[in-house]
């Protein structure tokens, strides 16, 4: 920070300190040049102190040290299992802290309710991070492709081999995932490229796939279609992303992006926006409750055959 700016660090403590916290979460907070990392807590007290002593920061443990980092912050990052996350951002949010929440917010829609409306009677900032949203190259792609309209249909296949045979995944270690599968893992990624391009969805239409995939169609409010394959138990060769858009001017594919660390930076810096003009981002915590609505409704009709 120059001396001519005056804007103070952004306090953003850190609940979580699994996989995605240390790979992800903890190096782009310590990193980023607005933000002061204010803590970690950690259900383990060792993983804790260890996640914490890499970045010079102070660990927190226990119930009370929940309360402790939440007095020490104004926003907190999660990096816990969704239906762990939602009660603790909803104490976060009655605290007075800004949320920076991972996908889905909860797997229950009345779970993800009770976020948003926590966050917006305290009237704290919100951003659920869906990593394309977030990431520059997908960012602006997903941007200029709304702006160009006439869609007609678009295809995505959002394909992981975390429980793959072979796989050394640390992340296939959750319960979470194993239980609720690709569509609650990365079906919020494919909905929040198709949503602000497409339109909202106006009907859904849900099948499964072999082991944890599930197949939906959507008819959006633009008129145009989509269809979705979500999993995570492809064979490693079969894995990968695919979005692809077909309308009056061609067809437009999603194109890469640098990877999960560089996108939540832009997370961050979607919430410190938030928290300064007080205008919500588009992935705030209302929006999480719609992934939410969504994916259950799928996962319904899935199950219902």
């Amino acid at each position: 920070m120059t001396t001519a700016d005056t804007t103070p660090l952004l306090r953003i403590g850190l609940l979580g300190t699994g996989p995605w916290a240390r790979n992800t979460q903890a190096p782009a907070l310590a990193a980023h040049p607005g933000v002061e990392l204010s803590g970690v807590w950690g259900r383990r007290a060792e993983a804790a102190h260890a996640l914490a002593a890499v970045h010079g920061t102070r660990a927190y443990t226990g119930e009370e040290g929940i309360d402790a980092l939440l007095e020490a912050s104004d926003a907190v990052a999660f990096a816990l299992p969704p239906d762990v996350q939602a009660p603790l951002a909803v104490r976060a949010a009655e605290a007075g802290c800004h949320l920076l929440m991972d996908k889905p917010v909860a797997t229950t829609v009345a779970g993800a309710r009770a976020v948003a409306e926590a966050a917006e009677k305290a009237s704290v900032a919100s951003v659920v991070f869906c990593t394309l949203r977030f990431a520059p190259e997908t960012s602006a792609w997903i941007a200029e492709q709304a702006a160009v309209g006439g869609w007609f249909t678009a295809r995505a296949q959002w394909l992981g081999s975390l429980y793959a045979a072979g796989s050394a995944s640390e992340y296939a270690d959750s319960p979470w995932r194993r239980e609720k599968g690709g569509l609650w893992d990365v079906g919020p990624h494919a909905l929040s490229v198709l949503i602000p391009v497409l339109g909202d969805v106006e009907h859904l239409t849900a099948a499964v796939g072999p082991a944890d995939t599930t197949h939906l169609i959507l008819r959006h409010t633009s008129g145009a279609s989509s269809s979705l394959t979500l999993g995570l138990s492809a064979p490693p060769g079969a894995a990968g992303v695919e979005i692809e858009l077909r309308g009056e001017r061609g067809t437009a594919s999603v194109p890469g992006w640098a990877g999960a660390e560089t996108a939540f930076r832009g997370a961050v810096d979607a919430l410190a926006e938030a928290v300064r003009t007080g205008v919500p981002h588009a992935c705030d915590a209302r929006f999480g409750v719609h992934l939410t609505e969504l994916l259950a409704a799928a996962e319904e009709q899935a199950q219902a055959g």
